[in-house]
């Protein structure tokens, strides 16, 4: 493939990092960046993607996909693989490895599909060529990888070959190390690149091997993280380019002699001198002996030191509960820490990294903020502090992560009480009024049913709260990791005053009852539609973030429009034509961002047609389609009247989805088209397109929509719309309509 060709690449990372590794793909000149869960999809060149494994300190691995197809049985799996055109990646003679993920599907085996994957490539070389690739687990030609999710299986090149948070310096290893890519991950989050641009010192209380300090000098010294690794898996790729791989060695070892020479000063200390051995081992591989201080010191002594300057982040990762000693016996270290922190490190950052979040407290430090990240399965909490005396808590005053109490006491200097886990409005502290406290329990308490009901399910984004409680009127919608609140126009007769200050607790309350942080939450005024304005806009930032609907993946947008792309509402709707559509030919009118054609495909459509009238909507829809896996003739995207395009059309359809808007511009319909008004004529026009055994779906959101069945005559019409009606919307059962129709 060219070189310069644009591709789609997919980057693997640790859960929670995510928004971190696309913003520095993008960095790295990477396109279209979307997030998913534990990584990151983006479009490049090739050497966008050689950059990422060269210089991402954040990505486990850079996957190349090559197809996306249905993979319920091995067998299935085995002759698509098999359609694949290997001998444009491996030479025969060549060495191969393969690996595999499942995950909710049929095929249950990882081991058992990855042999099935590697007998596909290997027959096909053998009966080609009559010749066939090795298997070869250590540094081969070509890594390939699977990824079988919900039936359906994604086979990618793995550029990377073994995880890119291997940089190649650590050999010497302590008890319970950091990867090294959470460690980079830790230090951005804490911002210690703008920390050391402006001469400030780093600082590792408890350093073990050393990670830390070091993925702080390879950042703050310009080091690309894969620079000292011999071994990738493009290496031996038919597709390499070694021309664009060697510029790019050549430029990071310019970018690591020129950052050499600006490095901070960065310390670590430890009490076990092992672990300052091991660090100082690791330092020197790194080619940075001599640049990072390494000491055997215990917590306790290390304020003694003189030069360690006045301003840095001092960071720590303290020993787990639940690996290297139980919570009882860690409170004293826990405390240790506190102290010492608030007693030597005054006017700096702070960073905690903790497996055992409920120690803590024991630090009497109250946190500006608190990120949820994982080492390996263990969920552990990035306890972020200004270290400046009016957070500094002796006794008796509310844990900053339970609200437990601890003691008897004061904080040294008198702050605002913390409202837990409520702190801030605009930078203001607000006091709670008994009803943002009964709004927040509604939260938890629909947390607990709802959360439960969609984890159960498979569910993640799904309507959590709907005006429950009529003086708190907003609906908020989860979509995994964000939170999008639509705040309902109050009526005249509600004080503005009071509605606003309602707004503000509800804005002050979602980010601790949620877990989610503020600026993943997104409000927005839903205001009763006027005029022929169906989805108005709100702002251009275009930035689509990347959800999961069972076996299917969409984009959403929560800032451009009133609508984020995906009505949750329709959810069982969606599932529903996916399990008619099998070999059907489908036809998706007002098919806003084809969401519903993401569904038909999956559910094996032999073919599917998207009508909307908007441009956006029709390339929303396009890229819907392209990142589930789906181009070609076979997908075909119509922008154009509806009613237009209906009056015309000659052809005929086995599965139509009919989900018109209320109102909307229409030249066929005197101008405005109305659903009430105009139902009838419409369902007339698309049953001319309907075949003799199809089925029509026919919904609309109108609350007050009355069905002329007395008008459709010929027509066998079943209400289904409590069959279509989700647990999350069941509080509001007219949220749609929703018919099916036979001839």
């Amino acid at each position: 493939m060219p070189s310069d060709s644009c591709l789609n690449f997919f980057a693997t990372t640790p859960k929670g990092l995510e928004p971190l590794l696309a913003n520095e793909l993008r960095d790295l000149g990477a396109e279209k960046a979307t997030e998913t869960v534990s990584g990151v999809s983006f479009y490049g060149t090739l050497e966008v993607a050689y950059r990422a494994c060269l210089w991402s300190r954040i990505a486990s691995r850079i996957y190349l996909p090559l197809s996306t197809f249905p993979a319920s049985t091995p067998e299935e799996l085995y002759d698509n693989v098999r359609l694949i055109p290997w001998e444009e990646h491996l030479s025969p003679e060549g060495t191969l490895r393969v690996s595999c993920n499942v995950s909710a599907s049929k095929i249950t085996h990882s081991h058992y599909a990855a042999l099935k994957v590697k007998d596909a490539i290997v027959d096909q070389f053998r009966d080609t060529f009559d010749v066939r690739p090795s298997v070869s687990l250590s540094r081969p030609d070509l890594c390939v990888n699977a990824h079988i999710q919900r039936d359906m299986a994604t086979i990618s090149i793995d550029l990377a070959g073994e995880s890119l948070h291997r940089r190649g310096y650590r050999e010497e290893g302590v008890e319970a190390p950091l990867k090294e890519n959470l460690a980079a991950a830790i230090l951005l989050y804490s911002k210690w690149p703008s920390v050391a641009k402006e001469g400030g010192a780093l600082v590792d209380l408890m350093c073990g091997s050393g990670t830390l300090p070091i993925e702080a000098a390879m950042i703050s010294a310009d080091i690309a993280p894969g620079l000292m690794r011999t071994y990738f898996g493009f290496i031996g790729w038919k597709g390499h380019d070694q021309t664009i791989w060697e510029s790019l060695i050549k430029e990071a070892e310019e970018r690591q002699k020129a950052g050499l020479s600006r490095l901070p000063d960065i310390f670590g200390f430890d009490r076990d001198p092992l672990a300052i051995k091991a660090s100082s081992g690791n330092a020197k591989r790194a080619g940075l002996e001599g640049k990072i201080k390494f000491e055997q010191r215990e917590v306790s002594s290390i304020g003694e030191i003189k030069g360690l300057g006045s301003h840095g982040l001092v960071i720590v990762n303290p020993p787990y509960g639940e690996r290297l000693g139980s919570e009882d016996e860690l409170k004293g270290l826990y405390l240790e820490i506190g102290d010492q922190i608030k007693r030597s490190f005054v006017g700096w950052k702070g960073a905690v990294f903790t497996g055992t979040p409920g120690l803590g407290k024991e630090l009497r430090l109250r946190p500006r903020r608190v990120r949820t990240l994982y080492n390996g399965a263990i969920e552990c909490k990035l306890l972020h502090y200004d270290i400046e005396p009016r957070w500094f808590y002796r006794d008796n005053l509310p844990s900053p992560l339970t609200g437990e109490g601890q003691g008897g006491g004061e904080p040294y200097q008198r702050v605002p009480p913390p409202l837990n886990p409520l702190p801030q409005v605009e930078g203001r502290y607000i006091s709670l009024t008994p009803g943002a406290e009964m709004f927040a329990n509604r939260l938890r308490k629909n947390l607990k049913s709802l959360g439960t009901w969609a984890e159960k399910n498979g569910i993640s984004c799904y309507r959590l709260y709907d005006a429950d409680m009529p003086e708190y009127s907003v609906a908020i919608d989860i979509y995994e990791k964000w939170a999008h609140i639509q705040e309902y126009e109050a009526p005249k007769s509600i004080d503005q005053a009071k509605a606003d200050m309602r707004l503000k607790e509800v804005m002050a309350v979602l980010p601790g009852v949620l877990q989610i942080p503020a600026e993943r939450i997104f409000l927005k005024v839903r205001k009763r539609q006027k005029g022929t304005s169906q989805y108005p806009k709100f702002d251009d930032q275009r930035r689509f973030h990347q959800v999961r609907e069972g076996n299917c993946t969409f984009l959403v947008n929560f800032t451009d429009y009133l609508d984020t792309g995906l009505f949750l509402d329709h959810r069982p709707t969606r599932f529903m034509l996916q399990e008619m559509a099998k070999g059907k030919r489908f036809l998706n009118l007002f098919g806003y961002t084809g969401t519903v054609t993401v569904h038909a495909a999956k559910g094996g459509a032999v073919s599917t047609t998207t009508v909307d009238m908007s441009k956006t909507y029709i390339e929303w829809a396009r890229k819907n389609l392209a990142l589930n896996g789906f181009t070609g003739p076979n997908q075909e995207f119509v922008q154009a009247d509806c009613l237009e395009w209906l009056a015309l059309e000659k052809r005929q359809f086995d599965l139509i989805f009919l989900d018109p808007p209320t109102f909307s511009n229409s030249k066929r319909m005197d101008g405005i088209f109305d659903v009430q008004r105009d139902h009838v004529e419409l369902l007339k026009m698309a049953v001319k397109l309907l075949n003799r055994d199809g089925i029509l779906i026919f919904s609309n959101n109108n609350r007050k929509f009355k069905m002329d069945i007395d008008s459709l005559s010929g027509l066998k019409i079943e209400d289904i719309t409590q069959k279509t009606i989700p647990k999350d919307f069941e509080r509001n059962p007219r949220i749609h309509n929703c018919w099916k129709m036979t001839l």
